[in-house]
């Protein structure tokens, strides 16, 4: 953590401590290339394990935290997160001790409390599945009434589709509620403390934060709209597309402008401005996953998630000229972000997602030089990679029930078939090595 005194006369312009949750090398990065980053300083509070990995503790966060911003020798000027659960709850819980500009903790619960989420945009929308809330607590559970097969069985509070298992039949019903009573605990228990922090309506306070919700599966092309709230305005600034493996439900690529018709992205828009105004968020970012179908310009709602999605930071700096983190900083300031559209160096861009389908020991990732020759040769890509040598793909943490994440590929292109061309180069450029056992 940074010892910058605070002092605003040392220096002619008012340097911003900016204290970022779960801060990790791939997003300082982007961070420090913000309009203005010079003029602010980065500060991990807490850390990725600590909020990602494990059993998580809220109130033993919060002191932490708390601690580490009352140990700071300078202003406090902004927190921030662009993670979910439980930062986003964090920052909101910080934000109000501090008195910064944020959203109010219900907001974030009404989006991160998936069943609550959903009588929430009942209220305010039509777009949204059948749904309903599986006793947990019965001998054998059934699916409740009105939800028809196929659905999706999930925690009300889970985050990466950890714990989400798709029910075609009453046998893998069985077997996705037998796989999550066994690990709901996990986030459940930290997400009951938060919910013991407000007063809930009573359909709420009965359910409580370990239970599970199941929905009827929706169709269509997925995509995602992104945007904030200044002031009680909200704005959406971006559409996207989110792209599967084929024959899969775990995400190929996320890809920025969509290319879904105009009329299908002003549904996508006023649906989302909607339920928003309705939660009643602030001072805030937000992204909301959608199915939609392109025909008809039908849409349904997926999810609402109460922070941006830093999935998507380096396709808006390729395209638009500025990462989404721009609006995360300036709302945690309390300022208008006032985004560009279309001043970046590229006319599409994407987010890979190398993936492998079984399970397996790393034996050998690919090298810094390795990613350097394909950043050289290719130009406009970034690559992360996800796990190290010697680790098995069962053991990483925020993987859906389905794959594992090699790496992240961050590409920017001319057009689709340019950014196709460039993702298949970087995979054949860059050699992993596995131990089936």
């Amino acid at each position: 953590m940074g010892v910058y005194s605070g002092r605003c006369q040392e220096t002619p312009v008012c340097v911003k401590n900016i204290f970022v949750l779960a801060l990790d090398d791939e997003n300082t990065r982007t961070l420090y290339t913000v309009p203005g980053a010079e003029n602010y300083r980065f500060h991990s509070l807490l850390t990725v394990d600590e909020t990602q990995v494990g059993e998580i503790d809220v109130d033993a966060l919060f002191d932490k935290a708390v601690s580490e911003l009352d140990a700071f020798d300078g202003s406090v000027d902004a927190i921030v997160s662009y993670w979910d659960f439980p930062s986003s709850t964090l920052r909101a819980m910080l934000c109000e001790r501090y008195g910064l500009p944020g959203p109010s903790v219900e907001s974030v619960v009404k989006c991160e409390h998936k069943y609550w989420s959903r009588l929430e945009q009942q209220k305010s929308i039509d777009e949204y599945p059948h749904f309903g809330i599986v006793d947990l607590d019965e001998r054998r559970p059934r699916p409740p009434e009105g939800v028809r097969y196929p659905m999706w069985l999930k925690p009300v509070k889970s985050y990466s589709s950890e714990l989400a298992f798709l029910a075609r039949d009453d046998a893998e019903f069985d077997d996705a509620v037998a796989r999550i009573r066994e690990g709901i605990g996990r986030i459940g228990k930290a997400f009951d403390s938060v919910l013991d922090r407000l007063d809930l309506p009573s359909e709420i306070r009965e359910v409580g934060g370990q239970a599970c919700l199941a929905e009827e599966a929706l169709s269509g092309v997925q995509c995602a709209t992104e945007g904030y709230v200044h002031n009680g305005e909200v704005v959406v600034y971006g559409v996207l597309d989110s792209i599967d493996y084929p024959g899969h439900s775990s995400f190929l690529r996320h890809q920025y402008p969509s290319q879904l018709p105009a009329e299908s992205q002003r549904r996508l828009r006023d649906v989302s401005q909607r339920v928003i105004s309705q939660i009643g968020m602030d001072n805030s970012t937000f992204s909301i996953e959608f199915f939609c179908d392109p025909s008809c310009h039908d849409v349904a709602l997926l999810e609402i998630n109460p922070r941006h999605s830093q999935s998507h930071a380096e396709m808006f700096e390729c395209v638009d000229g500025i990462a989404n983190h721009h609006a995360m900083v300036q709302l945690g300031l309390g300022r208008d972000p006032e985004l560009p559209s279309g001043e970046g160096p590229y006319n599409i861009a994407a987010k890979w997602y190398h993936r492998r389908f079984v399970d397996g020991v790393v034996s050998s990732v690919p090298s810094a030089e390795d990613i350097e020759r394909v950043r050289g040769e290719l130009g406009g890509v970034e690559v992360d990679i996800v796990p190290k040598a010697g680790q098995r793909l069962s053991d990483l943490s925020g993987q859906d029930s389905y794959s594992y994440e090699l790496a992240h590929i961050f590409v920017g292109a001319r057009d689709e078939t340019d950014l196709v061309r460039k993702y298949e180069r970087c995979v054949d450029a860059l050699p992993f090595g596995f131990e089936d056992h």
